[in-house]
């Protein structure tokens, strides 16, 4: 590869794997992973299967990134995935979106949906890629794009320099901690074009207006001071033989313009949780007599606080047996047909520090009839009585869950012609 393409790479697109522990980590069930023994690194979303939860991402490594592989992952049953700072579903992330991933070894290798690397892989050569293109930590705890990442982290944006031509050019910008500090941050160069989205207050500008107003040139260079803003952050081919640059989708220039695309990306998330159901997973049955029993079960996390206020002492709900991906059991006549059904006997609020992937809210729900999946360490989902009741698409459910090869629809779901 020409050195002048590894001088050309920058800060943003090095692999830049970090975790505290040096060994790899493998999640055990039961228990939500410490976020500080995950792998992080950053990829591009090249596909996604939404109904399994799982998808590729471009990672960047030493060498020619459009050479790179697409590397499998998955989400865990408790992952939390983050798009424009509010929670979301793999399915709400469009192709093409720079995403930062804190991730694992394979709970269990012997059901991974998604290849089982050597754990020594991250550190593997790949031919023209380089090193660092396909990391064995592919099952992932947390999935965010670039504003969900900077909100997380307390980071902003800062333009330093704008450069137009033809309705397209080039920004200057550095990432750096909000509230400031000693750390020189390191210059990024980064593309737009006239397709980029400028988001302000209720406002979606594209270039021309901002030419219009006199904060862009039409032509040119201009110094723009450091303004502080969001980038959504995606990857288009880049000529000049330079593999790795980055490109910006949208920038909002605002607080009040994030905010709303916040709000608009919950009320999403709000509506598909409500008619898939809250996960959650059991950590105790107390068995009673002729099918009754008491269930304990801790929801995960990542949900808008909305959702958690239905669980309440006292209200009706069902229960479902799911697989790993999230998939409910024995669907085929709506996910209510075999649930289990009951009331809400307590509902505990969280205390202490409360792990990634955890609401920490506890619930106790009695049923006269409880059902094969719902038993100590397996995945549910729950829904309480308000919540609407609907059958879900053929891709989105499993049989009775005792075939693994059901999680996968094979050919034969499509029809013959």
């Amino acid at each position: 590869m020409p050195r002048v393409c590894v001088l050309l790479a920058c800060c943003l697109i090095s692999t830049a794997f970090t975790r505290a522990a040096d060994e790899p980590f493998r999640p055990e069930a039961g228990k939500f992973p410490p976020l500080e023994k995950a792998l992080s690194y950053r990829g591009e979303l090249v596909f996604v299967d939404h109904a399994n939860r799982r998808g590729s991402v471009r990672i960047p490594g030493e060498g020619t990134y459009f050479r790179n592989a697409p590397h499998p992952f998955a989400l865990l049953p408790y992952a939390v995935v983050r798009y424009h700072g509010a929670p979301a579903d793999l399915r709400d992330i469009p192709l093409g979106t720079l995403l930062h991933i804190r991730a694992y070894l394979p709970p269990d290798p012997a059901t991974s949906s998604v290849p089982v690397l050597p754990v020594d892989n991250k550190n593997k050569t790949a031919g023209y890629s380089g090193k660092g293109v396909a990391p064995a930590e592919n099952h992932l705890l947390l999935l965010e794009d670039e504003p969900s990442h900077c909100q997380r982290e307390g980071l902003v944006w800062k333009l330093k320099e704008v450069e137009v031509k033809n309705r397209e050019g080039m920004l200057i910008a550095t990432c750096e901690p909000k509230q400031g500090g000693n750390t020189k941050a390191t210059e990024e160069k980064l593309t737009f074009d006239a397709a980029t989205r400028f988001w302000r207050g209720r406002e979606c500008l594209g270039i021309d207006e901002l030419i219009a107003d006199g904060a862009w040139p039409a032509d040119g260079k201009k110094a723009l001071g450091g303004q502080a803003v969001l980038l959504g952050i995606t990857w288009k081919p880049t000529p000049d033989g330079i593999f790795t640059r980055f490109h910006v989708s949208d920038i909002w220039l605002d607080d009040a313009s994030m905010q709303r695309a916040a709000q608009n990306q919950t009320e999403t998330h709000k509506t598909f949780i409500r008619t898939r159901w809250m996960p959650a997973w059991i950590d105790a049955v107390e068995y009673g007599k002729f099918g009754r029993a008491t269930v304990t079960a801790t929801l995960f996390g990542g949900m808008d606080a909305a959702l958690y206020a239905d669980f309440k002492k006292g209200v009706t709900a069902n229960m479902n047996g799911a697989e790993a991906t999230l998939k409910h059991a024995g669907g085929g006549y709506g996910p209510a047909h075999m649930a289990s059904k009951g009331t809400l006997l307590d509902v505990t609020t969280p205390t202490g520090d409360i792990p990634l992937g955890s609401s920490g809210i506890q619930i106790r729900f009695d049923t006269d009839l409880i059902i094969e999946g719902i038993r100590p360490g397996r995945v549910v989902r729950v829904r309480p009585s308000n919540w609407p009741l609907v059958n879900l698409p053929r891709e989105e459910y499993v049989g009775d869950s005792s075939n693994p090869e059901d999680r996968f629809p094979t050919p034969t779901i499509f029809p013959k012609y």
